[in-house]
């Protein structure tokens, strides 16, 4: 762009707000105490690391903070964008740097500021800056990003987020600068000269380096310059001459600047790519492309020093190397050496090569390559430029003779070769070139100075502009770039240059701030300067200031401005064009140049003036002045009225960008004029200001006139400017102003009368209108032809009136329409458009008909303006196009504008899809419905970038039109607050569809779509969906806090933590929560109660009393392992505060005095290590309330260690409860490592099984290594022998299982089957507990090959189920096979065993591992090995208690056989116990007796599993009736009981009661609970601990984690209740001898949430309601329905086939099943909370049980009309909604003033009636708009056609709806009467009018003048609610009509409606054949 487009001289605008500014951060830090106060600190190793100088710690610190060092401070503003601010708060971020305190603040004008962080450091801050860092989430692709602050130091960075995380990252180098990228940071090293000596002389180390994450390692970054022959190559960033001077974010790139060519470069930054990555590291042998290892492409240059060097012609050259090695160099960079060397250069280079891009000629490229190969082979790429530099002299003046100091190639490659190979590191970013300067651009004075300034700016037609300010040249360049269609690549336009002192960049209103160097701000939009910029209260400084200072010194004549450029930039300099270069001695940062001459040629001016600027946020500036002070301005928008910005949008639109440029400019300059108007009148300002530019002469015309008179101009201008204009050029605007101000001033008298008359758009001025309509061909009214805009007037003329359409579409904006038809219909009529005319003189009839100017534009000027092919002549009215919509005709597409129009877009493409039924309006078909306008500005309209955005993606599958129509919608970004604003006829349609689709929405639909359909319930649910994706909500969504406690006891018990709110409602009828706790509780003494009988001494009493309680400890032992179940998953803790533990109390009270009781009196004897286990069972209960979803990190694990070491058990059982609940993987492996080198065995344990149940069946590697140094068979045979305990083994080797679950892993699988069978060793080891370890090991195998069955893949070798069954039941045993064969040679010493299987031990875990093997397989061959002896001999062989375990597993196998009724259990049972006795057999009745109840506790152990958390009600009653038959031989105390003997009696009956709450987990069931409170009682004789256990985990597991969770009974689920509930339980409370009792936790496993809670969306209260839940087909029953009231347990999930929330109270919800189980799933894991919400007129199950009380229901009742019986006043128990219970307070009671409108308040009764009702109270506001439209027509007080458009289209809708029939008519909005009548009423007002009134009508056929009084707006509303169309030149068609069918067939092309044109058969035929014969016709039959 050669010139800069449209200088506007003399123009000038206003600032606005003026304040004086002080960085917040600066008055914060005086109050600080920072590191002056800190001496105190003590010294603490941090200082040490981090502070400079290492050593001296905190002291050397403070030294080094000087006073100058706290002076240094730095500051940076930017928009606000954290923080929890409302989003329409705009305010500003500060980030203040000074001394070692960074402050971040925040603050808007209209809050103060406050401090949002405040940071304090141990060194001096070099810098502080504002930096994201994504973080890659969820081992996905898609990443999170954090917000940071970044503190560089000099030897680390410190970056803190705003999530409060805190990283030190130490720095390897010293660090230059530091810049934020999209990525992460960019750091630049310190160039230090050393550099030579630290590495091999050809290779310079990389200066560029990047930090992904503070956490990551520095990197370096690697570049690929432009250029032909570096094709593709890549390197590391390591020329020390580059340096950044900006980088960005959106665009990714970097600008560079390169200190020895003065050129500025333009950079991508992107990550690197595979090959690049594998290019750099493989460093190839031979230099590919440039030997200098430049960054720079500079490459003329760069080549030009090669030159130099190879014909050494010209010894200077060399010394272009010099400067820029680094800071010890003796050549400054203003030295007279350089420049001339360069110099002297460039005259050659460009001789040889005119052009930038013609590099390929430059003269020497082979040379090059042979300069590059001789130089260094082996060397990498970037090997030459380092010696370059390095070895040019430093130390000669002299410029020649220096080329005996580069080394010779030999010497070069010998020090490679001796240099050690160093690792490379991998890069993670690359730099790609874009684009550099120019050379000559560069050398046009002299070299440019680094840019000190680089923004990114766009102007006001969206051009985008990079801008870099040269402060040497006093310019501003400005590259303009584009994006490339792929949107990757930038593509660099053109360079325009501005002259400048400063510059900022203006982000919200597309411009930029300019100082110039003569003081003045300008403004300016991209390049195009718009205007001065006034700022009030500072004089503008002289403009003469620059005329007197030297040319010399004074680059602004000389500069490249745009206007000079052309001639300049070409010449070919001549030394002697250059200036001393001593005078221009100024470093790349002088910034205050500019103050130093003014200084030497003593202008001492007394005012301040500015001489920078900074800081631009939105708008506003900060002027810093000379003075010091700083002052923040704000710049003025270019509009504030919504209206003239959307005509302002539509002319940048369809104008070239140059015209649009202009007026753009041309507006902001008048508008924003000081004192200029304001906003009320800005649109009158606008209409004269376009008009003008049109041609128009706004004075004649008498509307435009009236315009300016209530424009009040100020007298400020008023006296400047009112001077009488010289004959009104377009161009002089403010001239043209100021003589609007005269005339008026003179012509006042006569306008008088008009301004009086107070109306503002209806303008009756009766003198004027006479004068002036007298003479229409009065030549002032011409249009002047020159006018900017005048070509152009039909294009805009059009547009306008599309923004007229889409203002009509927004209830909103649509007073603004009226004023813009006043514009349209002048220019219409200038056009010579009647059509259109008619169309404003229908919308606005009382508006239109004062207008009757027209101008006149002379024929021979029609032919230059260019009248674009889109203009019609039939006016496109959006209204009429959806009325034909509706009526099913055929309709052109309807134009648009993109982006302005988006809701004549939307709207028009919705009826497309809904009413049509287009499936593929939207996608597809687009350009059927719609045609866009093109423009001359056409490029930059990319359609989606408008689009609202939305995250729905939209897919149509089958889904039916209203749900396809509301899911597009939504994806389009309309809300329910745009529908509020769509007219109530128009909208209609959608908001049918959204009702339909209300009825029966998607379980799956996302938020926005909810929300707009209005379901509360759903948007609440989806939108708690999309919380969890992101992060696990802490207190998921429901505060279900559980009740404050009064009583201070009740804290302790651990089991305050249930949700009140939910167990209340699920048990509402009694107390069963509390009197589980009761049972539950362990923290408080129990009650001894012994009878003192008087013969017993004192003493015999107390060991009495003791011995009780011992007893009664027992059982208190055992309450944790049922606590834990019982609040598992109910505490989210609080990261701060360690977990709270109960105390486990085992001391007594004894009656009646209260005394204590104490075990440790040392009274009687109490076992050791009694508490051990007790206490971490305590550990574990407290551990597993913690819910999976809560924050818990590895610092608060370990903080929760506590310091006694008597609390270490419980501390072990709390991380083995970490780990069941997942938390536990979060612990750190030094952690992990910590605990287990304590060798502390509890701890070993809770940690091996919790870090196993964390990774349960992951095969994690590292988990594998931590297990397999506590199991020996896993170690190599030749490893050391490790001790390890016993129960720490068999811990292991079940973590073996639970990490290898189900995954059929074949060595593990070999090592456990062995394992089995251990032998015992040598000396003791491997001889105590074995039945232990062998159990697990089975257990572990099972695990591990779980539900494989036969199909287990390369094992068929090892014969597993043959190797079980022998170790089932006996005989030789085998050689051990593989690594352990050493282990086992000798035999043991102390147990004899021969070389036979010992079955006792090896028993239980073989029988298991079949077992689960081949659980459900139905595997009838290996169930049959299992089956029980049938001959009393073999009977005699067996343990009764293994029979139980056969049973069990042989059950399990065949799975699908298990039925829940008493024959089955008993069909276990062999055929020779249930038949009758011969007496003369020698049977052992004991032994027939303890078999039998055996197998039955194996059965029902069996029933249990399989109908795990099922509920089944036959299986329970099955259970029980077993339960109740062994109590009752428990009670006999005769034969039968004494056979069996109780113990074996009490295990059936523990395992049977198990079995009961296992089928019933989770429901609290009252049968089960009494059975657990029954056996709670009993202390005494042979209840010992194990049994307490049982019951007490029976008790939990029927009130699983508080009634929220129950039991699967997925494979896992079962393995591990089979480890958890194995039927032998322990003795007392240190026996591990055949189960090691931890394992019992691990039915945690097998809990699942499947509680679903209804909460009602508005009060947030859980409540009742009605599912419906189907479940699938299975063999043994087939699809059933069940009706259940939530909250419930749902069934599992793969059994179901959907859930329905069931009407008729709340609104009907359904989850699909059989798609996808994942959305429920995820609904019951957040604490199964549904959100439900309430029908209108209906009140929940718990106020109103019976449905008694609802709206409808007290209808019933009383037998009258449902309206009459309506009480406005009841409406609040109906509906929540404010806003109807609001309507019915004041519009439908009765009250004093309303007295006579008692119909009025019926009426409106009888809508709220019908809206809740019908549920849709969105429909009231258009019932209410009907009757207004209907009664102010029947008045005959409507001003405009609008409401009767509505209208129309409402009957239209309801009418294309009664003609699909009655089948369809439910799901129309408007069903009631009311519409019929409504319409019935329009109709007759219209006839009645019509029959007084046919001439007006006639007249209007004819096209006759219109006569201005009240009926004109009639006959405007009966042409629209007729749809008859405009007539003018058809009348004569119509007119002549002789009969009925003549019309009908004339009019049939017309398009009216039939019986519409009924109505007008008495006018049309009336002339003809006079008004009798037809006054008989019907017609209200129509």
């Amino acid at each position: 762009m050669s010139e800069v487009v449209y200088e506007e001289t003399a123009t000038m605008i206003a600032a606005g707000e003026l304040q004086s500014f002080v960085p917040f951060g600066r008055d914060h830090c005086r109050n600080h105490p920072n590191a002056f106060n800190l001496q105190l600190r003590e010294l603490q190793p941090a200082s040490e690391l981090w502070s400079s100088d290492g050593a001296a710690g905190l002291v050397g610190s403070l030294q080094e903070v000087s006073l100058q060092e706290r002076d240094r401070e730095c500051w940076q503003l930017r928009k606000g964008c954290v923080g929890v601010r409302e989003e329409d708060v705009e305010f500003e971020e500060e980030l203040y740097a000074a001394g070692n305190v960074v402050v971040w603040s925040q603050g808007s004008r209209t809050h103060g500021s406050n401090v949002y962080k405040a940071f304090t450091v141990d060194s001096p801050v070099q810098q502080a800056l504002w930096c994201n860092f994504a973080v890659p989430h969820n081992k996905k692709d898609e990443e999170e990003v954090e917000q940071t602050v970044c503190i560089v130091q000099s030897s680390c960075v410190n970056v803190h987020t705003v999530t409060g995380k805190d990283f030190i990252s130490p720095l390897p180098f010293q660090v230059l600068n530091v810049w934020a990228t999209k990525f992460g940071i960019l750091l630049e090293r310190k160039n230090a000269a050393t550099d030579g000596q630290l590495c091999p002389p050809g290779e310079p180390l990389p200066t560029m380096f990047s930090m992904l994450h503070p956490l990551d390692e520095i990197a370096p970054v690697v570049c690929k310059p432009a250029g032909q022959f570096e094709g593709s190559h890549v390197q590391y960033v390591s020329d020390s001459t580059m340096k950044i001077v900006f980088s960005c974010c959106q665009p990714s790139i970097v600008v560079s600047y390169d200190t020895v060519q003065g050129i500025h470069s333009v950079w991508a930054l992107r990550k690197v790519t595979q090959d690049e990555r594998s290019t750099v590291l493989r460093c190839p042998p031979e230099p590919v492309g440039t030997p200098l290892g430049l960054m720079a492409s500079g490459f003329l240059t760069s080549h030009l020093r090669n030159i130099s060097r190879l014909d050494s012609s010209c010894g200077s050259g060399a010394t272009g190397l010099g400067p820029g090695v680094g800071t010890s160099c003796a050549v400054g960079p203003g030295s007279p050496l350089h420049y001339s060397a360069l110099h002297g250069h460039q005259n050659r280079i460009i001789t040889s090569s005119p052009g930038i891009n013609s590099r390929v000629h430059s003269p020497s490229i082979s040379n090059m390559a042979a300069l590059s190969r001789a130089h260094s082979p082996g060397m990498a790429a970037p090997s030459f430029s380092g010696a370059a530099r390095f070895n040019t002299s430093f130390h000669t003046p002299s410029p020649r003779g220096h080329h005996g100091l580069l080394p010779s190639p030999n010497s070069t490659i010998n020090e490679t070769m001796l240099m050690p190979e160093m690792e490379p590191i991998v890069p993670d970013l690359c730099m790609e070139q874009l684009w550099s300067e120019t050379v000559t651009a560069g050398c046009h004075r002299e070299m440019s100075s680094q840019a000190s300034k680089v923004f990114l700016t766009s102007d006001l037609c969206e051009n985008d502009y990079l801008c870099f300010l040269v402060e040497s040249h006093q310019q501003l360049r400005c590259v303009k770039f584009i994006e490339s269609n792929d949107t990757s690549q930038l593509i660099f336009a053109s360079v325009t240059t501005i002259p400048a002192k400063d510059a900022e960049p203006l982000q919200n209103i597309d411009a930029m701030l300019v100082l110039e160097a003569c003081g003045s701000l300008v403004l300016y939009t991209g390049i195009t300067r718009v205007s001065k910029v006034f700022v009030p209260g500072l004089l503008s400084p002289t403009f003469s200031l620059t005329n007197h200072l030297p040319h010399l010194s004074t680059p602004l004549e000389n500069v490249s401005t745009p206007a000079n450029a052309g001639s300049r930039h070409l010449q070919r300099l001549d030394e002697a064009a250059m200036p001393s270069p001593v005078s221009e001695l100024r470093g790349p940062n002088m910034k205050h140049h500019e103050a130093s001459f003014l200084e030497d040629y003593s202008f001492q001016q007394t005012t301040p003036y500015i001489h920078a600027l900074r800081d631009p946020v939105c708008n506003r500036v900060t002027l810093e002045l000379s003075s010091g002070l700083m002052l923040r301005i704000s710049i003025p928008e270019i509009a504030t009225s919504e209206l003239v910005r959307k005509c302002l949008q539509a002319i940048r639109f369809i104008l070239p960008k140059e015209a649009a440029m202009k007026v753009l400019v041309k507006w902001y300059n008048i508008y924003n004029a000081p004192g200029g108007p304001s906003a009320h009148t800005e649109w009158n300002l606008f209409v004269t200001c376009f008009m003008t530019l049109m041609g128009y002469n706004t004075e004649r015309l008498t509307w435009t006139r009236n315009l300016h008179f209530e424009v009040p101009l100020s007298p400020v201008i008023a006296a400047k400017k009112a001077r009488p204009s010289d004959g009104g050029s377009d161009e002089d605007w403010d001239y043209l102003l100021g003589s609007h101000y005269h005339r008026q001033m003179n012509s006042q008298p006569v306008c008088g009368p008009v301004d009086s008359s107070g109306s503002n758009t209806t303008i009756t001025a009766n003198l004027e209108d006479q004068s002036f309509a007298s003479s229409p061909s009065c030549p002032s009214l011409k249009l002047d032809s020159s006018a900017p805009l005048f070509p152009h007037i039909p294009a805009l003329f059009y547009v306008l009136h599309l923004l007229y359409q889409e203002l009509q579409l927004d209830e909103l904006q649509r007073g603004r329409a009226s004023s813009l038809v006043c514009l349209l219909q002048q220019l219409a009529r200038d056009l010579q458009l009647e059509e259109y005319v008619d169309l404003y003189w229908r919308d606005y009839p009382s508006l239109i008909s004062d207008f009757t100017e027209s101008c006149l534009i002379d024929q021979a000027l029609i032919g230059q303006m260019q009248r674009p092919s889109f203009l019609r002549a039939d006016p496109p009215c959006v209204f009429s196009w959806l009325s034909s919509c509706l009526r099913g005709e055929e309709i052109p597409p309807f134009p648009y504008l993109p982006s302005i129009c988006w809701r004549t877009r939307l709207l028009v493409l919705s009826y497309a899809l809904y009413i049509i039924g287009d499936e593929n309006a939207t996608s597809t078909d687009v350009s059927k419905y719609l045609v866009k306008l093109s423009a001359g500005q056409k490029s930059y309209v990319s359609e989606p970038h408008y689009r609202r955005q939305s995250s729905v993606k939209v897919k149509f599958s089958g889904e039916s039109l209203p749900e396809q129509l509301v899911v597009w919608l939504t994806s389009e970004g309309f809300t329910l607050k745009d529908l509020d604003s769509v007219p109530f006829g128009v909208a209609l349609p959608i908001r049918e569809a959204i009702y339909r689709c209300r009825e029966q929405p998607c379980s799956d639909w996302s938020e926005d779509v909810c929300l707009l359909i209005g379901r509360q319930d759903l948007t609440k649910q989806a939108h708690k969906m999309t919380l969890a994706k992101s992060k696990a909500s802490v207190g998921s969504g429901l505060s279900l806090e559980p009740p404050a406690t009064t009583e201070a006891d009740e804290e302790e018990d651990g089991m305050s933590d249930i949700i009140q709110e939910v167990t209340g409602l699920i048990w509402s009828q009694d107390l069963r929560v509390q009197e589980v706790r009761r049972l539950l509780q362990s923290s408080r003494p129990v009650r001894v109660s012994v009878v003192h009988l008087p013969e017993v001494s004192d003493h015999e009493y107390i060991e009495e009393k003791e011995n009780k309680l011992l007893q009664l400890c027992q059982r208190t032992m055992a309450l944790p392992v049922g606590r834990g179940l019982f609040t598992l998953f109910s505490y989210h803790p609080v990261p701060t505060e360690p977990l709270p533990v109960p105390k486990l109390n085992l001391t007594g009270r004894g009656p009646p005095r209260n005394t204590m009781v104490d075990l440790n009196s040392g009274n009687i004897d109490v076992p050791p290590n009694m508490t051990s286990w007790p206490s971490f069972h305590n550990g574990v209960a407290a551990g597993l309330k913690i819910a999976p979803a809560s924050q818990v990190d590895s610092a608060w694990i370990a903080y929760n260690k506590p310091k006694s070491p008597e609390l270490a058990n419980e501390y072990a059982g709390f991380l083995m409860a970490l780990g069941l609940n997942g938390h536990l993987t979060k612990l750190a492996t030094l952690n992990i490592h910590d605990y287990l080198t304590k060798g502390h065995e509890m701890t070993s344990i809770g940690l091996l099984l919790g870090v196993s149940s964390a990774k349960l069946g992951t095969m994690d590697m590292s988990i594998t290594r931590l297990l397999s140094i506590h199991i020996p068979a896993l170690l190599p045979p030749t490893s050391t022998e490790l001790d390890v305990p016993h129960n720490v083994q068999v811990a292991a080797v079940i973590g073996i299982g639970l990490v290898y679950q189900g995954t059929g892993h074949r060595h593990n699988a070999e090592v456990l089957l062995s394992e089995i069978g251990r032998p015992p060793g040598p000396e003791m080891e491997y001889c105590t507990d074995r039945e232990s370890y062998s159990l697990a090991a089975g257990l572990a195998l099972g695990m591990v090959c779980l539900g494989h069955g036969s199909n287990l893949i390369g094992m068929t070798d090892l014969n597993v189920p043959e190797q079980l069954y022998q170790y089932m039941v006996g005989g030789h045993r085998r050689a051990q096979a593989g690594a352990n064969r050493e282990r086992h040679k000798s035999p043991s010493y102390q147990i004899k065993e021969g070389d036979t299987i010992n079955v006792d031990v090896t028993c239980p875990g073989a029988t298991l591992a079949l077992a689960m093997i081949y659980l459900k397989t139905n595997n009838r061959s290996i169930a049959d090995w299992l089956k029980p002896p049938d001959t009393w001999f073999l009977l005699d062989f067996i343990k009764p208690e293994f029979l139980l375990l056969r049973t069990l597993a042989r059950c399990i196998i065949m799975w699908d056989e298990i039925l829940p009724n008493t024959e089955w259990v008993k069909s276990n049972i062999p055929q020779i116990m249930r038949g009758t006795f011969d007496p003369s057999e020698d049977i052992n009745m004991e032994t027939m007796a303890q078999a039998q109840d055996y197998i039955t506790a194996g059965a029902c152990m069996a029933l249990g599993l399989r109908f795990a958390g099922s509920a089944n009600s036959d299986a329970f009653d099955c259970l029980y009736e077993f339960a109740r038959t062994f109590m009752k031989i428990m009670s006999f105390s005769g034969t039968a009981a004494v056979q069996t003997g109780y113990y074996n009696l009490q295990t059936g009956l523990s395992m049977i009661l198990l079995a009961m709450s296992m089928v019933m987990s989770g429901t609290g069931n009252l049968k089960v609970l009494q059975l657990c409170r029954f056996f709670h009682k009993r202390t005494g004789g042979e209840m010992n601990y194990g049994f307490h256990m049982a019951h007490h985990m029976a008790l939990g597991l029927l009130f699983l984690g508080g009634g929220r969770y129950t039991l699967s009974t997925s494979n896992s689920a079962i393995a591990a209740l089979l480890c958890a509930l194995y039927p032998h339980f322990p003795a007392h409370s240190t026996d591990n001898r055949y189960h090691l009792q931890a394992l019992r936790h691990l039915a945690v496993l097998a809990a699942e949430p499947r509680l679903l809670v209804p909460v009602d969306v508005d009060s947030l209260k859980p409540c009742y309601a009605l599912l419906e839940v189907t479940y699938k087909e299975t063999k043994w029953y087939d699809e059933t329905t069940v009706e259940l009231m939530a909250p419930t347990m749902l069934p599992e999930l793969h059994l179901l086939k959907r859930v329905k929330v069931k009407g008729p109270r709340y609104w009907e919800l359904s989850v699909d099943l059989s798609k996808e189980t994942q959305h429920l799933k995820s609904i019951l894991s957040r604490d199964g909370v549904l959100y439900v919400k309430l029908r209108a007129g209906q009140l929940p199950y718990k106020d109103d049980p019976q449905g008694w009380k609802s709206l409808l229901a007290s209808t019933v009742n009383h037998r009258s009309s449902g309206v009459r019986a309506f009480k406005p006043e009841a409406i609040s128990t109906f509906t929540s909604e404010p806003a109807l219970v609001s309507f019915a307070e004041f519009f439908c009671k009765t009250s004093e003033g309303m007295k006579h409108r008692e119909d009025t308040l019926v009426l409106f009764s009888a809508m709220l009636y019908e809206c809740v009702t019908q549920e849709c109270p969105e429909m009231l506001p258009t019932y209410i708009a009907i009757e207004q439209a209907v009664g102010a027509l029947c008045r005959g007080d409507l001003l405009q056609t609008f409401p009767l458009w509505q209208m129309r289209l409402v009957v239209e809708l309801w009418d294309s709806r009664i003609l699909r029939g009655p089948a369809n008519h439910h799901d129309a909005l408007l069903t009631s009467e009311f519409l019929p009548v409504m319409k019935n009423m329009v109709d007759v007002a219209l006839d009645s009018w019509l029959k007084d009134n046919s001439l007006v009508l006639r007249s209007y056929m004819r096209g006759e003048a219109l006569s201005k009084n009240a009926q004109s707006v009639m006959l405007a509303c009966f042409l629209v609610y007729r749809s008859i169309p405009c007539l003018r030149n058809t009348h004569t068609q119509l007119e002549g009509c002789t009969s009925l069918g003549d019309l009908l067939s004339r009019s049939s092309q017309l398009g009216i409606p039939l019986r519409d044109l009924l109505r007008l058969v008495p006018v049309l035929l009336g002339s003809a054949v006079g008004t009798q014969t037809l006054s008989g016709f019907p017609l209200q039959a129509y």
